[in-house]
């Protein structure tokens, strides 16, 4: 008994390994995704250093067009987040501290059906 694969064997496998790897959501299915930033962390940025932004971990809301909130989503340590959501017109809704720093902006946007939308937060560390 022979453990060779059949090349037609091979085919098949690779197409599936290549399916699994694919970042498009599956039919009917997508919402927002993207990475969470704070900024600046230096608090005086001089000219030839570097001082980028660093990922930071957030809460975030998501509200429909009738402001009503449908989805809240916490972004990792690496900043990244990811929330499912139905086709349709949102707003993400950064959260801050009860001091309100660090701050960010709403920022709307759209979800089509089988997509992910990419939407990156930029928080405002408030150092100067």
């Amino acid at each position: 008994m022979s453990t060779a694969l059949r090349p037609g064997a091979l085919l098949v496998m690779g197409v599936l390994l290549l399916g699994a790897c694919s970042t498009a959501a599956p039919p009917g299915e997508g919402g927002l995704e993207g990475r969470v930033w704070i900024g600046p962390m230096c608090p005086v940025v001089a000219a030839g250093t570097e001082c980028p932004d660093q990922p930071y971990q957030a809460e975030l809301d998501v509200s429909d067009e009738d402001g009503d909130i449908v989805a809240t989503v916490v972004s990792g340590e690496d900043g990244r987040y990811r929330v499912s959501l139905p086709p349709g017109e949102y707003t993400l809704i950064p959260r801050s501290p009860s001091s309100g720093i660090p701050w960010a902006e709403p920022a709307p946007f759209s979800v089509t059906s089988g997509e992910w939308t990419a939407l990156d937060v930029h928080y405002d560390s408030g150092i100067r």
